[in-house]
């Protein structure tokens, strides 16, 4: 998914409530949750945690999905968060609304009460194991996506981990336990040393590879876990090269959850990464024809996103004319601008710099990389504009 971190999340386990209307309340909430649609998830898990608030698995589903509909919001569900100009740890700290981030902790904090309540009775408890390592890991989520607090959002990610560790020590062939230990794997194997120096006081060095393959066997063997992990596998073959590994997931996932604009840009960015230029133009060029349709899901898509990803990928196969003529489109006013998020906002306006480097124009393109700086200063690419502006921008060798 084009996704984040989505998708160097920590995510939830879809257990199955007893209660059969639960059970519904939760299956709709979790089709609309990946279908983008989250505020009728949030409605879905509500009414199913009003019906059994002492579920901590029920407080945990909304705490995910409030902290999902956060990081749509803020533009941060997509897998560039992972790659390039969107590093997942340089990213700026998000400013949620106040009475969502309230909310969020509330439910994690009453998720972890019930969780112990129930670990105190039966300190092998399961379900109760498994329920508080998923708390702990959206907490984790809250801290490194949108907080920035990395050393507690560590701290978080090690109980996550530990508490799934008993779970497969009790029950080996339980790959949603396995999950998180794998994502932990990865996600410590890829800090950078100076943060990856609190794992080794744990004693948790992390393996990239292993934490690679352990996502791969959940995509394949786990069950309420499945779906997560195929979202990540997707995010983390693209981080590592392997576009080419993705693409039929993530053909399938667009078969799952249709409304999913972000799967479609995604599979383009999937198919420009492994040099598969046709298919990638013309996934976008579907995501255009479903928004003249109004396909469901489809008529939310903001145009200037169409035009941005479209422009930027004519940039990398050196359609320069045609890259500069979306790229322009998508930011021809402060409006437009406003409906791209920040960091894209930046790029695009990056790119257009350097279309006009590469055309020889480089008093044009200073006017863009000022821009780009003034519009956010912290992003990466702020930064990367103030250095063409001394230096033009050439291609890669």
């Amino acid at each position: 998914m084009r996704y984040l971190l989505a998708l160097l999340a920590l995510s939830t386990a879809l257990h199955a409530a007893s209660n059969p209307t639960i059970e519904s309340l939760v299956a709709q909430g979790f089709d609309a949750y990946y279908n983008l649609d989250y505020p009728e998830s949030i409605a879905d898990l509500e009414k199913a945690l009003a019906l059994d608030p002492r579920d901590p698995e029920l407080h945990s589903y909304l705490a995910q999905a409030l902290l999902y509909s956060e990081l749509y919001r803020d533009g941060a569900l997509d897998s560039q968060l992972v790659t390039g100009n969107n590093s997942f740890v340089r990213r700026a700290r998000m400013e949620p609304p106040a009475g969502l981030e309230k909310r969020f902790q509330s439910e994690i904090e009453n998720a972890l009460t019930l969780c112990q309540q129930a670990l105190a009775k039966n300190p092998r408890d399961e379900r109760a194991l498994h329920d508080i390592s998923v708390v702990y890991g959206l907490r984790a989520n809250w801290g490194f996506l949108v907080r920035k607090t990395w050393v507690a959002s560590l701290g978080d990610s090690s109980r996550a981990h530990k508490y799934d560790e008993e779970v497969t020590e009790i029950d080996p062939a339980n790959y949603d336990a396995k999950l998180i230990q794998g994502l932990y794997d990865y996600i410590v194997g890829s800090l950078p040393w100076s943060m990856r120096a609190v794992g080794f006081i744990a004693g948790f060095h992390g393996d990239k590879e292993r934490g690679l393959a352990t996502v791969a066997q959940g995509a394949q063997k786990g069950k309420e876990n499945r779906v997560d992990a195929e979202i990540i596998l997707c995010a983390l073959y693209r981080r590592e090269g392997q576009a080419n590994r993705a693409i039929p997931l993530v053909r399938e996932l667009i078969a799952k959850f249709p409304r999913n604009y972000l799967l479609r840009f995604e599979l383009a960015q999937m198919y420009a990464s492994a040099g598969k230029r046709k298919d990638a133009l013309d996934t976008l060029a579907e995501i255009q024809k479903l928004k003249l349709e109004n396909a469901p899901g489809y008529g939310r898509v903001p145009e200037e996103k169409i035009e941005y990803e479209t422009g930027n990928l004519q940039f990398w196969f050196d359609d320069l004319a045609g890259a500069l003529r979306n790229l322009q489109k998508a930011t021809a006013t402060p409006d437009q601008l406003k409906e791209l998020d920040l960091n894209t906002g930046v790029i695009a306006l990056m790119r257009q710099g350097q279309i006009y480097d590469l055309e020889h124009r480089h008093d044009l393109a200073v006017k863009e990389y000022k821009q780009a700086a003034e519009l956010a200063p912290e992003a990466d690419a702020a930064r990367e504009s103030e250095h063409y502006i001394h230096n033009p921008y050439k291609r890669p060798a």
